[in-house]
C-alpha cells in the first residue's frame, strides 16, 4: 500500500512539473526535426487509428491526423491540451484528447493501428509497464513508433547534470534518458511479440548564445524550472546552473557567436507480430 501511496504521489508531481512553465514553446523547438524522422519510418495512411502517447501539445498527433489517420492524443497534463486544442484548429484536424496514464492505458487490447510517442513516454517512472502497455494497445501488424532523447547525448546529459543535485527518484523509477538506450528498449520489449529496429538523429536548438538557451530552458521546461524552484532555497541552483551552462558552452557548434545545439535521441520503430 504504501508503495502505491509513494507512485500516486510520484505521478502527481511530474502532472505538476509538466504543466510549470511554458512547455509549448519549448515544443516549438522540437516540432519539426524528430516527428518528421519518426513518421516518415511508419506508413499512416487514411483511416488508420493511432495514439499518441504523452502527446504534450500535439507535435506528432497533429501531423499523423494530417495524414488523414483518427488520432487520440493522450497525456498525464491536461493542462497542455490547451495549445493543443489551438494548434488543431491551426491545422483544421480533428484529434481527441484525452487525460491519462502511459502505465495504464485507457483502451482495450489491439485498439490503434500505430502507437507512438515522441519525448514522452520516457518520463512514465515504470518502463517495462509502459513498454507492456504500448504493446497491449498495438493492433497485430500494427507499429510501436518512439523518439527518445539519448543518456549521452544534450538532453540526456542534462538530466544527468540536474539528478546530481536532486534527491533520487525512488527504486521503482527509471531514468528517463534510458529509453534512448537501444539495448535498454529490447529488453523492455523482449516477449511482446514487437519486432524492433532502430536509427539515431539529432534535434537543432537554436539559440542567440548559451546563456540564452539556459534562461530559455529554467524559465519555461518543467524539469529544469522546477529543479531551479527547489534548489534556489537551498543556495545550490547557482551551482547546477553553472555546470548546464558549461555543458551548453562545450557542446556549442555555432561559428558566428550564436548558439546551435544538435541533441541526440533514438528513435524506435517495432512491428507487432500479425
Amino acid at each position: 500500500m504504501r508503495r502505491m501511496t509513494t507512485l500516486t504521489d510520484l505521478k502527481h508531481t511530474h502532472r505538476a512539473t509538466w504543466a510549470a512553465g511554458d512547455y509549448a514553446a519549448v515544443a516549438e523547438h522540437i516540432d519539426a526535426v524528430p516527428p518528421r524522422d519518426l513518421l516518415n519510418r511508419l506508413a499512416i495512411a487514411p483511416g488508420d487509428d493511432v495514439l499518441d502517447v504523452a502527446a504534450g501539445t500535439g507535435n506528432v498527433a497533429l501531423r499523423a491526423a494530417a495524414a488523414g489517420a483518427r488520432v487520440v492524443g493522450l497525456d498525464l497534463t491536461p493542462e497542455l491540451f490547451v495549445a493543443a486544442r489551438r494548434r488543431a484548429a491551426e491545422y483544421r484536424v480533428a484529434v481527441e484528447w484525452i487525460e491519462g496514464d502511459a502505465e495504464a492505458l485507457p483502451f482495450a487490447d489491439a485498439s490503434f493501428d500505430h502507437v507512438l510517442s515522441v519525448f514522452g513516454v520516457q518520463f512514465a517512472p515504470r518502463h517495462q509497464v509502459t513498454a507492456t502497455e504500448l504493446a497491449r494497445v498495438c493492433r497485430p501488424g500494427g507499429h510501436v513508433g518512439l523518439v527518445n532523447w539519448t543518456p549521452t547525448g544534450l538532453i540526456g546529459e542534462l538530466f544527468s547534470i540536474m539528478s546530481g543535485y536532486l534527491p533520487a527518484a525512488p527504486a521503482y523509477a527509471s531514468a528517463p534518458p534510458l529509453w534512448g538506450s537501444e539495448t535498454h528498449v529490447r529488453d523492455l520489449f523482449a516477449g511482446t511479440d514487437v519486432e524492433l529496429t532502430f536509427g539515431i538523429g539529432h534535434n537543432p536548438w537554436r539559440f542567440d548564445s548559451p546563456e540564452h538557451w539556459v534562461a530559455f530552458m529554467e524559465t519555461n521546461y518543467g524539469p529544469t524550472l522546477k529543479a531551479r524552484a527547489r534548489l534556489t532555497p537551498e543556495g545550490r541552483w547557482d551551482a547546477c546552473r553553472a555546470e548546464i551552462l558549461a555543458m551548453c558552452e562545450r557542446r556549442n557548434e555555432a561559428t558566428d557567436g550564436t548558439l546551435l545545439l544538435r541533441a541526440e535521441y533514438l528513435v524506435a520503430v517495432g512491428q507487432k507480430a500479425g
